[in-house]
């Protein structure tokens, strides 16, 4: 008998053995782990995930076997174990060139199949004009209750997670908003999102940027992260993405470039790593993602006044994964809470475990991103809080979803657009 191919890593984008090879299997990592605190099964911690990388990379498990394959989908890709691990196992690295190598196996096995909902969504990314419209339909939907035919189409889970649209923000390209006795000008990542979703987020960004005496500009050209993609397993997606930004960047003649959404600053931050083999763009790539700052970092490092108006509400923080363990930011926003007046912050138990959104994994793991989410509302639950602030849209429709069917009147605020309240919102907004 014939024993079948084992087939390892190859080509491109393969997970380092140095980098597996540094895992001293502490378990320090567990506790920190949201899907190894739901199962408590080996496997499905980081320390399990590394040992199965491992074993793929020394062909002693198949790169497709399904038990592989499921792994590196359920994990959430969070980054809680880089910040616990005392070896600085760069882990979401292993992660996503694993999932890379799964992605490529997968599409020379079956090259005939295609995936509409992966290449429409990929277009949406790619071209701002697409997401605008879109954004305009799920507008319409949710004003008429259109939305509610979803479930004809057995998706209800899908509209249920829509996010409940802010207003749309469309920063004419080139236009600076010019602070008074301005110290620096600022590049407001836009996004993909969060523009035609949570246009309040980046109205109140831009009136905290200029109070911070930043003048403000949305630089043209620029678009999607290309965290989604890299997430998914299409890391040369990211990479095109990653050179629009880079080049929009630079063109703006900015300083800073500043980001209200913690997954997005994650990947624009990792950008040098992402683009680092590539001769024409690394040290580019470098330079830019050392200028990329959390809008919780930049304001709360600037010279503000004291906010004169009072926010009268019980407040809980929910930590973003990817501004607390990727980023390492996590002082700056609760100081900037604690400085509203009226304000009262309540620290919620398991703050910096995930919620469940990472990205689109309520979308593709929902019954772990359910269990994950119940978890999170529970601990919400116990603070008493009205206001859930967090900093990343993808906690907001996560928790804003799960909120409105639980029936609780608390509501989801981004840190920011509580500051901007603290100084008068848009009727104090700076010349």
């Amino acid at each position: 008998m014939i024993d079948p191919v084992v087939r390892g890593f190859s080509g491109s984008d393969q997970p380092s053995a140095s980098a597996y090879d540094a895992c001293i299997r502490c378990g320090l990592c567990l506790p920190s782990c949201p899907t190894y605190l739901e199962t408590l099964t080996e496997t499905s911690g980081p320390r399990g995930r590394i040992s199965l990388i491992k074993a793929v990379g020394e062909s002693r498990l198949d790169l497709l076997s399904p038990g592989f394959v499921q792994q590196m989908s359920q994990c959430l890709d969070c980054r809680a174990c880089e910040a616990a691990c005392p070896s600085g196992v760069p882990y979401g690295h292993l992660l996503e060139n694993a999932r890379a190598q799964i992605r490529r196996a997968e599409a020379a096995e079956n090259p005939g199949a295609s995936n509409a909902a992966r290449a429409f969504a990929y277009a949406l990314l790619e071209r701002p004009a697409l997401m605008r419209v879109a954004g305009a339909l799920l507008r319409f939907a949710q004003f008429t209750q259109l939305i509610s035919l979803a479930r004809l189409f057995g998706l209800q889970r899908e509209a249920a997670l829509a996010p409940r649209a802010r207003g749309a923000y469309f920063a004419a390209p080139r236009r600076r908003r010019n602070a008074p006795d301005a110290r620096g000008i600022a590049a407001l990542h836009v996004g993909c999102i969060t523009p035609v979703a949570f246009g309040d987020v980046h109205r109140a960004t831009v009136r905290m940027l200029l109070r911070a005496r930043l003048s403000v500009v949305a630089p043209e050209g620029q678009g999607c992260c290309g965290a989604l993609a890299l997430h998914a397993g299409d890391p040369e997606i990211a990479r095109d993405l990653a050179r629009r930004n880079v080049a929009a960047f630079e063109a703006s003649g900015a300083d800073v470039c500043v980001v209200n959404a913690a997954g997005c600053g994650s990947m624009l931050k990792e950008y040098a790593a992402l683009l680092g083999d590539d001769p024409d763009w690394a040290a580019r790539a470098q330079r830019f993602s050392s200028r990329v700052r959390d809008v919780t970092e930049v304001l709360d490092a600037g010279d503000l006044p004291a906010p004169t108006y009072p926010v009268d509400a019980v407040a809980t923080y929910q930590e973003p994964c990817h501004l607390v363990h990727a980023q390492r930011v996590s002082r700056a926003p609760r100081r900037l809470l604690a400085g509203i007046p009226g304000l009262r912050l309540v620290e919620m138990n398991e703050s910096a475990l995930c919620c469940g959104s990472a990205g689109i994994y309520n979308l593709t793991e929902p019954e772990m991103a359910e269990r994950l989410l119940q978890r999170k509302l529970r601990a919400i639950g116990e603070t008493g809080a009205s206001i859930v602030a967090t900093a990343n849209p993808g906690c907001d429709v996560n928790l804003s979803a799960g909120l409105r069917k639980a029936g609780s009147p608390a509501r989801v605020r981004h840190v920011v657009e509580l500051l901007d309240e603290a100084y008068g919102g848009a009727a104090t907004e700076p010349e």
